[in-house]
């Protein structure tokens, strides 16, 4: 992380959610400390659920701060998903910069690692090409956004059991798009996603 970043608070920001059909994203930002490590961390989609929740309240822990934020789907249909994306990792970033000012005396955030492509939400911003498996910043907020975005849509199936969140997340499942076009969309769904499935839908009525 330092040879990437250099000296100071880096920041690591990473989402989940992006290719589902119901939910919001998720972003994470997390800034770790040189000392205590977190032994572990990885990314997220490469360990249990069990696991997930164990290095997510590790991560709590000793984080020099942490930012998490939910794009509603409304948001999405509205604005679009990359639009989307950049505006929650902004509101992350300034949400874990708040957070690490409240934990500690560092007074700003000096680099910012990313998995994927520039949003440009900071002036010494780094992109990694699959950053969440190769730098402990980035793994450590796909941790925390994948086992936030999995509990909330555990409770919003509790709402709406009949398309089993649950279980799927929100993503296309058959189940879940079987599910959809009986008993069409919720106010929890991307109705921007839903396109050939609500045409689907239609043709069968």
């Amino acid at each position: 992380m330092r040879e990437i970043a250099g000296e100071g608070v880096i920041v690591g920001l990473d989402e989940v959610g992006r290719g589902s059909l119901a939910g919001p994203l998720t972003v994470a930002a997390v800034a770790l400390p040189d000392d205590p490590q977190v032994v572990g961390i990885d990314d997220s989609k490469k360990l249990s659920p069990k696991r997930r929740e164990e290095l997510a309240g590790r991560i709590e822990q000793v984080a020099l701060g942490v930012g998490i934020v939910h794009i509603q789907p409304d948001e999405i249909d509205s604005c679009g998903m990359s639009a989307s994306l950049r505006v929650a990792m902004g509101r992350a970033l300034e949400a874990c910069r708040r957070d690490i000012k409240a934990r500690s005396k560092a007074k700003g955030v000096d680099a910012v690692l990313i998995d994927g492509n520039p949003v440009h939400i900071h002036e010494n911003e780094k992109c990694i090409v699959k950053g969440d498996g190769k730098v402990a910043c980035i793994a450590a907020a796909s941790i925390i956004a994948k086992v936030t975005r999995d509990a909330l849509m555990c409770e919003l199936d509790v709402l709406y059991p009949a398309y089993h969140f649950a279980s799927n997340k929100g993503y296309g499942t058959a189940e879940h798009i079987a599910a959809i076009k009986e008993l069409g969309p919720s106010i929890e769904h991307r109705r921007s996603f839903l396109g050939n499935i609500l045409a689907e839908q239609q043709s069968l009525l």
